[in-house]
């Protein structure tokens, strides 16, 4: 999928900053872009194999839910990191696992219920994965949203 149609962008908007909170979000969603239901969910599977939908979900703040959240870095060799990249993704706090260009080449967030309970996920990833494996917890928290405009004027509305 090389081009975005108008629909699709309108779609990603809506997805982005106003996505519907209510039994039938993909309905709402139709009915605000003047297409089917079932329109919306094909654009949207669509979208996902294309890679560019990675997740649908809520983004919450951890720390204010009494959770423990940290950025974590790996060293990884060039032809482990996909392997390595499955196993840290099968736990269900890892979020925005992202292949980097510097010697800690995997980034990805754990959010867990405490600091010792992150600390014994990243010390079972280490041995699982063989890798060296670096917890760097937020001192601040500087931006919660990015939202990627897809058309119009560069702002939501």
């Amino acid at each position: 999928m090389a081009n975005l149609t108008s629909l699709d962008k309108a779609l990603l908007n809506m997805m982005q900053s106003n996505f519907p909170l209510n039994m039938y979000p993909y309905k709402t969603m139709a009915d605000k872009l003047g297409v089917t239901e079932e329109e919306i969910i094909a654009r949207i599977e669509a979208l996902k194999e294309a890679g560019i939908i990675r997740r649908i979900g809520a983004v919450l703040d951890a720390r204010r839910l009494g959770f423990f959240s940290t950025l974590c870095a790996a060293k990884v060799s060039g032809d482990k990191i996909n392997e390595v990249a499955e196993i840290i993704n099968k736990y269900d706090g890892v979020t925005h696992n992202y292949r980097r260009t510097h010697e800690y080449n995997l980034w990805f967030t754990l959010t867990a219920p405490s600091q010792e309970e992150s600390r014994i996920i990243i010390d079972e990833l280490m041995e699982k994965t063989g890798v060296h494996i670096v917890s760097m917890p937020a001192i601040k928290t500087y931006k919660i949203k990015v939202a990627l405009e897809m058309e119009g004027d560069g702002h939501h509305k």
